[in-house]
């Protein structure tokens, strides 16, 4: 059963990051009776294939005897479910993996199909210790993208811009399961006694290391919504990394901000959290879907402060008729420091998306710096790890709106963050480095005229 619905979601992925996940989402809706267990099993699939594809597609590339891309693309993610599991699942005995491969291409109804799957897995099976790799040495990038399962693109950028060994860091940080962060809303808990309470249920929750209000859940299984935390809105899921950007922007109980890219609300309702529920923020987003999901998530953490609009940032501010003293722009990006959470993003990001990127988080920057009232601040934050998309974004911004100026967020972060500050003052967290996503972020201030 896990197998089947890895499949339907692989194959039903529309080529967007988190696409095949949100597809599983609904066929588990669709198979309520399906065991914990299962549901691990189908997620760990889909993770997985998605993780690792660059690989498991070359290492099925060198054992066909015709254009790879004539492979039906349903048969063919039946070859890389059964080749993960063959590769990376010590616990599955590689004859169930073939033979499972074998049943799926079975129902589609094509014989020699079945003989094509079966061939081909049974001889990688045998060939399992001696499999054909670029060369480590005379193709250092080629072998590292095939080993790591990263695009060449992405090898090349990361190795010329942090230096080699530092990219391998990476790559490998960013192959690894990700933890399940939580932030403790603190409207109605503090973070010792929701550990308490998940200890209750049985949930084993760390205190993360730098985030004041995070907890990794340990050894987690299944959805959070199921537990009573959850539902008594007392936590809300969330990055370390993401949780520290946040404390940058220091708001205080009667600000009233602009969370320009405000999606489900993540960075909202932890302004909120620290504001004491008692400011005013408006949470700005193209998507009425993701909107009524902010709506539904402030609802269940009991916060009355936000105030969400549907609106397109890139095309226009005028609708805000005053200044806004402080302003959140987590603009769209390309992702690349979250890996770990979204394997696809490896799949689906091309190397000419950074520059189109780039393009529209300069505009919205640009747009915000016209209603971000005089002393206002402005904090720009990006989950990725492209100079384009972050130094070369934040020198546009300084160089094209007279009188903003970049602050030192040395002299912002609390105490337990210092050393996520670069000396240049911006905000930098690494996987490989600090154990948590990649993220980047810079506070901009508008001088008073």
């Amino acid at each position: 059963m896990s197998r089947n619905l890895a499949l339907k979601s692989l194959s039903n992925a529309a080529g967007t990051p988190g696409q095949a996940e949100r597809r599983l989402e609904i066929l588990f809706s669709q198979s309520p009776g399906l065991s914990e267990r299962d549901r691990a099993f189908a997620v760990h699939l889909v993770q997985g294939v998605l993780r690792w594809q660059i690989r498991l597609d070359w290492i099925l590339k060198q054992h066909v005897r015709f254009p790879f891309r004539k492979i039906d693309p349903q048969v063919l993610n039946v070859l890389r479910l059964a080749l993960f599991q063959i590769l990376f699942l010590d616990r599955v005995p590689e004859s169930a993996a073939v033979n499972e491969a074998v049943k799926q291409v079975r129902k589609m109804g094509r014989k020699h199909v079945v003989k094509f799957v079966n061939g081909i897995l049974r001889q990688i099976c045998r060939e399992k210790e001696h499999l054909p790799y670029p060369h480590p040495e005379k193709e250092r990038d080629l072998y590292a993208s095939v080993h790591y399962a990263y695009p060449l693109w992405l090898v090349k950028k990361w190795t010329r811009e942090l230096g080699r060994d530092m990219a391998l860091q990476l790559l490998r940080a960013g192959n690894e399961i990700p933890k399940l962060i939580i932030r403790t809303n603190t409207l109605r808990i503090t973070r010792q006694i929701l550990l308490n309470r998940l200890a209750e249920e049985g949930i084993e929750g760390r205190a993360v290391s730098f985030a004041p209000e995070g907890i990794e859940l340990v050894n987690f299984k299944g959805s959070v919504s199921r537990l009573k935390a959850f539902k008594e809105g007392l936590f809300q899921v969330q990055g370390e990394a993401a949780q520290v950007c946040a404390h940058l922007l220091s708001p205080s109980k009667e600000d009233l901000i602009a969370d320009m890219c405000a999606g489900l609300g993540g960075k909202s309702t932890h302004l909120a959290e620290l504001m004491g529920d008692r400011g005013r923020i408006l949470a700005l987003d193209t998507s009425l879907t993701r909107l009524r999901g902010l709506r539904q998530n402030t609802e269940r953490l009991g916060i009355g402060s936000i105030f969400p609009l549907a609106v397109d940032v890139t095309a226009s501010v005028s609708f805000l008729r005053c200044a806004i003293p402080k302003i959140m722009v987590d603009g769209p990006c390309s992702g690349l420091g979250v890996i770990s959470k979204h394997p696809d993003t490896k799949l689906t990001k091309k190397e000419d998306d950074i520059k189109r990127l780039a393009m529209i988080q300069k505009s919205i920057l640009s747009r915000s710096c016209q209603v971000l009232a005089q002393n206002g601040e402005m904090l720009y934050v990006t989950c990725t790890l492209s100079k384009e998309e972050n130094e070369g974004v934040v020198e546009s911004v300084l160089r094209e709106n007279h009188g903003v100026v970049l602050q030192d967020l040395q002299s912002r972060i609390p105490s337990w963050g210092v050393d996520l500050v670069d000396d240049h003052g911006f905000l930098k967290t690494y996987p490989h480095i600090h154990g948590m996503e990649g993220f980047f972020a810079a506070l901009f201030r508008k001088k008073i005229s």
